[in-house]
């Protein structure tokens, strides 16, 4: 898994006060926690951008006054209106502790069932994986080469290497259905054969 370096600044004032003269010089409150205790800092929201708004998923390696830990962004907090990263929550990594992650489906080969003129839906972005840090995916592979027309891959399909997902097992990742031109080719041969 990718890590991704951050630095940040302790904060000695906790409150809405502080976090909000935080927010007007470019910073965001944040706080990590899953440790021994939490410890409260700001980190300037553009060294943000590569962990918050990507697809992918990565670790962050968080440096506040020195002190290096590895962490998982837990949770953001955006302003209703305005959509500014508000708040942000790491969660610490320790190597023997599992950790769950949404992580990105990456879909591999190409469909059969599309070449013939299918429609390929796909109903999962992203799934729940279970792990250590060390066996985290950067992805989970979907392989649709044997997808023809009318078939579908569901969790239940899919090895994890390491890890477990652990969405609902009957949820559909991803199906190929008929599409209008498909239907109606095969309306117009049916008519043909009478």
């Amino acid at each position: 898994m990718k890590t991704i370096a951050i630095s940040g600044s302790p904060r000695e004032n906790v409150g809405k006060r502080d976090a909000k003269e935080l927010r007007y010089e470019g910073k965001v409150p944040a706080v990590l926690y899953g440790g021994k205790e939490q410890q409260h800092f700001a980190v300037v929201i553009s060294d943000l951008r590569d962990v918050i708004y990507t697809a992918e998923v990565n670790f962050v390696e968080l440096d506040v006054n020195g002190t290096k830990t590895k962490a998982i962004v837990k949770d953001t907090q955006f302003h209703p209106l305005t959509d500014v990263l508000m708040h942000i929550d790491f969660l610490q990594l320790f190597d023997e502790k599992e950790i769950v992650m949404e992580i990105p489906v990456k879909l591999t080969g190409t469909s059969p069932g599309v070449k013939m003129g299918g429609k390929m839906v796909q109903k999962l972005r992203k799934l729940r994986v279970k792990a250590l840090p060390n066996k985290m995916p950067q992805s989970v592979e979907v392989s649709i080469a044997k997808l023809e027309v009318g078939s579908l891959v569901r969790v239940r399909d899919v090895e994890g290497d390491g890890y477990v997902i652990t969405n609902t097992p009957e949820d559909t990742i991803v199906s190929v259905g008929m599409s209008r031109a498909l239907k109606q080719a095969e309306t117009e041969a049916a008519k043909g054969k009478k």
